[in-house]
């Protein structure tokens, strides 16, 4: 079994996620993909953040009726700070003969090292980078890569300014937004999530 697990904070998740982790899945011939909201990203602490609840929802959302795409719980559960050697272990223990892809995004490439108990988890995962960009390059970790220019900062600043995020973020998650006025008077910079 060859299972991916695709952390982030998906505050909303968007098209460019999806792509990717549909191109990750095939070119690594995944069994199953398994996105993992954190709870709280030690790296990305910040006040416009959706709440969990919100965000696992929109990801629910997005994956209806993707046989080999799944969303678990795991990290919100725990609650605080998320860390990936916590959750991977979780998966480890319950499948131990599993293969673990770590699908991560390029901005987290660069600053892997840095994370908590970094050597033990390396151990448990093979690490792949998911890349929105066209030149992006790892020397350690193989890259998928798919020019996706989606973040997303900008679609909370669109949605915060009263612009459409039509064709952005699948239908169901436009909706779920408006519905739970998410995202409503923010005003935040152009950095891509």
């Amino acid at each position: 079994m060859r299972i991916g697990i695709y952390g982030g904070t998906f505050n909303p998740v968007h098209h460019g996620h999806l792509i990717l982790a549909r191109q990750a899945l095939e070119e690594f011939k995944l069994d199953q993909l398994v996105f993992v909201p954190a709870a709280e990203s030690p790296f990305k602490i910040q006040n416009h953040s959706a709440p969990a609840g919100d965000r696992l929802a929109m990801l629910r959302l997005a994956i209806a009726g993707e046989d080999r795409f799944s969303v678990d719980a795991i990290e919100i559960e725990r609650g605080g700070v998320s860390y990936s050697i916590d959750t991977v272990k979780m998966f480890r223990n319950r499948d131990p003969g599993a293969e673990l892809f770590f699908l991560v995004g390029e901005d987290n490439a660069d600053r892997l090292t840095e994370w908590h108990r970094f050597e033990e988890l390396k151990k448990l995962v093979y690490f792949v980078v998911l890349s929105r960009s066209e030149d992006f390059q790892s020397p350690e970790y193989p890259v998928v890569q798919r020019r996706i220019e989606i973040s997303s900062t900008e679609i909370r600043n669109r949605v915060a300014n009263q612009e459409s995020i039509t064709y952005l973020v699948p239908e169901s998650v436009k909706h779920y937004i408006e519905q739970h006025q998410l995202y409503q008077g923010e005003r935040v910079s152009a950095l891509r999530s």
